[in-house]
């Protein structure tokens, strides 16, 4: 196989694979029970519609089969979607009995409706729930199920591989070597997979070792031809080949770390013009692992919950709360930026907690009755019990505490980071990750205990926890994005490295006036979606795998005790009413 003409430069590896890992393919089982009974000579014929929500308006999406005279149907039809972590995506199950051959829904009879999101199926595995009618009366005694499977190969295949004495193609220097990898496509033609980066100046090239879908590599089937080209590169883009091989995935197995396998690089032609020529160097196999990629969807089918807990910012730079000008400014109107960001995650996470009570703290205020500054204190005054129901009980709390505090500082981060980091060490003594933590802090400036909470974060980065910091107001937020792992490993004042990136910040302002629908649809500084990448291990800048987080270590499976952490349980079936 000669080059392919119109490659360009090679990246360092694959192309980017974060929005993928975001996105799987879910099927969804439904039946019913105690269904109305809508025939006068016999019983409902029932299908089942269902319907997503599209900038507020309801879409049919698709139709089960018609269970013929049934009120207890079993639909044999399965509806597939693709579930996007990262959104809030609200579907709608109607059933109706059929009475004629129109696809008009108006020409059937209404049997009962469900609304919810798929977060919620998803995170259940299973629901039962009652069928409404259009008045949001119950349908009889009619109810609903709907199953969640997910559709997908979790398996990831790690090649290392080195190259020796491989052909000099440039004139004044060694080669620039780099590989390819190619999987047969449905049309019959190669299609590229992964690209190693490129190793300057040398014939005995060590290429990074490097991850990829296992049904990116060959669809799954470790039988599948694998083709592997190596390339000189060259900066005008016309890379020199230098040669190349075939190998299956079941072949590649047989390498194991001490236990290299080789294959000779072959030049065709070459070998066709000289009949002495042998190969154009060795393609040297060091190790091929295949592990399985749990998914942030099989942690939550196994039983993993998100505990989600709020600090807010209740230091005097804020502003006087009876103030129009303060960001904490008690609005008639009922919101403000600091209910904004606790709404804009709070309804991503609720739907993967299944009690839905959430510890809501404050800090940087003096408390009543003596005074006294609090960096982590319950926003409901309960220290015993700083749960809140839901989101809206943790905005309830809020507007109440407001009135009732004094506005102070410093502006502390480190009490409420240890505090939570506490129960996340807990969780980590558990048989199996059922306990995801994530800290949302919403502040208005610059941190006052940087060293302390630098250390914070660094020991909490072992530990299945992530932080969320949202800017709010329009300071200076250099020091947030210093604790942003994006760009640089944070070290703490001891110089110890985070074990990973937990921390993610989001200056409010950026998507303030973006509609709550439109948050996470393309806006990926938005908080909703950074929830989900957060514990994804995902760089919500870059959406590529960062190399401190790869996605094969879910929910610190390898960082706190490397390959001790189990995966996901398996949990059973549960019936929400």
């Amino acid at each position: 196989m000669a080059s392919i003409p119109g490659v360009g430069a090679p990246a360092a590896g694959a192309a980017p694979m974060g929005s993928q890992y975001c996105v799987c393919k879910v099927e969804l089982s439904v039946s019913g029970q105690n269904l109305l009974d809508r025939d006068v000579t016999s019983k409902s014929d029932p299908f089942c519609v269902l319907f997503t929500e599209n900038d507020g308006r309801w879409i049919e999406y698709d139709r089960t089969e018609t269970a013929i005279n049934n009120l207890n149907p079993a639909f044999s039809k399965k509806f597939v979607l693709d579930y996007h972590f990262e959104e809030v995506q609200k579907l709608k199950f109607a059933l109706f009995d059929q009475d004629k051959s129109s696809t008009q829904l108006e020409e059937h009879d209404f049997l009962g409706q469900l609304s919810c999101s798929l977060g919620v199926i998803v995170s259940s595995k299973k629901i039962t729930r009652p069928l409404l009618l259009m008045n949001d009366k119950p349908a009889g005694k009619g109810l609903i199920t709907i199953a969640a499977q997910e559709l997908s190969d979790n398996r990831v295949i790690t090649l290392s591989l080195a190259g020796r004495k491989l052909d000099k193609k440039d004139l004044f220097g060694k080669s620039d070597p780099f590989l390819e990898f190619y999987k047969p496509g449905d049309d019959g033609k190669w299609m590229l997979v992964h690209r190693t980066e490129v190793i300057k100046y040398t014939l005995d090239p060590v290429w990074k070792p490097f991850t990829v879908p296992l049904v990116s590599l060959c669809d799954g089937d470790m039988e599948k031809p694998i083709q592997v080209m190596c390339y000189d590169y060259d900066n005008d883009g016309g890379h020199d080949f230098i040669g190349e091989f075939q190998t299956l995935v079941s072949q590649m197995c047989e390498a194991r770390d001490g236990i290299p396998l080789e294959f000779e690089c072959i030049n065709p032609k070459k070998q066709r013009k000289k009949k002495n020529y042998k190969n154009s160097g060795i393609i040297i196999l060091r190790s091929c692992k295949i592990n399985r990629n749990y998914s942030f969807l099989d942690y939550i089918l196994g039983g993993c919950q998100l505990m989600f807990t709020v600090g807010i910012d209740f230091t005097a730079s804020n502003g006087n709360p009876f103030d129009p000008s303060s960001l904490h400014y008690i609005n008639p109107m009922g919101t403000n930026e600091y209910l904004s960001a606790i709404w804009a995650v709070g309804q991503i996470i609720q739907d993967y907690d299944s009690d839905k009570m959430f510890p809501a703290l404050g800090f940087g205020a003096q408390l009543p009755p003596d005074w006294k500054v609090s960096h982590e204190f319950a926003i409901n005054f309960n220290p015993t019990n700083p749960f809140c129901s839901g989101v809206d009980g943790i905005a309830q709390a809020y507007s109440a505490c407001l009135p009732h505090i004094r506005f102070y500082g410093p502006t502390n981060f480190s009490p409420i980071i240890n505090h939570v980091a506490r129960f996340a060490a807990q969780a980590t003594q558990q048989q199996t990750a059922t306990q995801y933590f994530i800290l949302l802090i919403i502040t208005d400036g610059v941190i006052s205990d940087m060293e302390e909470t630098r250390h914070a974060v660094v020991q909490a980065s072992k530990l299945p926890m992530s932080i969320i910091i949202v800017g709010v107001g329009n300071a200076d937020f250099a020091a947030m994005e210093f604790l942003d792992g994006d760009s640089r490993t944070l070290r703490s004042h001891t110089g110890e490295e985070a074990a990973r990136d937990i921390v993610q910040f989001v200056p409010f302002r950026e998507f303030r006036n973006v509609s709550m629908g439109r948050l996470g649809r393309g806006h990926h500084r938005a908080p909703r979606t950074i929830v989900i990448r957060m514990v994804l291990g995902l760089s919500a800048q870059s959406q590529a795998p960062l190399a401190s987080a790869p996605l094969t270590e879910h929910f610190l499976r390898a960082y706190c005790v490397p390959s001790t952490m189990p995966g996901p349980a398996l949990q059973q079936d549960h019936v929400i009413g």
